[in-house]
């Protein structure tokens, strides 16, 4: 029960911090550059805090995605996936709910940092980029943390969040960047409108990513 409390906890400061500078910031990749380089450092921050924080405990997946590719690389149990996945998604419900009730009590602000589709992306466009960016960001995931990496796991927090942080300047401007279902459920359920109708991309997306990294990474994978 701890490892699971603590993804819960996990997700819970990832989604609190990262959506909560997008609001705070007014993160918009058209008109506000500055606040989309914000937000990618606040996620990416968060995910270095939390692996040296609760990565001895749980491995600090905080997100159902990396959590699927670890499942499928064979490093985790299908109970343990399933509980980590549900922790994971309550944790983000957690961190949502504080970022709405700060958000509400302050003139002028609005949102809880939902992804969406932005200006100009098509349904198609926002699928892809969800694909190939987690992906790209559940490979280096497994790979940073494979016991074949030698000495360099040790830097795996630090490798996983500065990933996360380039993941999301390339993507913030085609979804607002999830590459994480549990990201995405808890603010759009609070936000509604088409955050919820477009929901589905988000979750999809992601798992179909982490699907391919852990193909991929059974390729590439040496072993000892």
């Amino acid at each position: 029960m701890k490892k699971y409390l603590a993804e819960m906890f996990g997700t819970m400061v990832l989604v609190l911090m990262g959506c909560g500078v997008a609001v705070s910031l007014g993160c918009n990749p058209i008109d506000n550059i500055p606040a989309v380089v914000g937000t990618a450092m606040a996620f990416g921050l968060s995910v270095v805090a939390m692996a040296y924080t609760i990565g001895g405990i749980s491995g600090c997946h905080i997100n159902p995605a990396i959590t699927l590719g670890c499942f499928l690389s064979g490093r985790m149990s299908a109970k343990d996936c399933s509980m980590y996945m549900i922790f994971q998604v309550i944790g983000a419900f957690i961190g949502s709910a504080l970022l709405w009730v700060l958000v509400g009590n302050v003139e002028g602000m609005s949102g809880t940092g939902a992804n969406d589709l932005q200006e100009g992306v098509s349904m198609v466009g926002g699928l892809l980029a969800e694909i190939i960016f987690t992906c790209v960001f559940v490979l280096v995931v497994l790979g940073a943390t494979s016991k074949t990496n030698g000495a360099t796991n040790n830097f795996a927090g630090l490798a996983i969040g500065l990933s996360l942080i380039l993941v999301h300047l390339v993507c913030i401007r085609y979804t607002g960047t999830s590459v994480n279902p549990a990201r995405s459920i808890a603010p759009a359920v609070f936000e509604g409108g088409t955050a919820l109708a477009n929901l589905w991309i988000f979750i999809v997306g992601p798992f179909v990513g982490a699907v391919l990294a852990s193909a991929i990474w059974k390729i590439v994978e040496t072993e000892k």
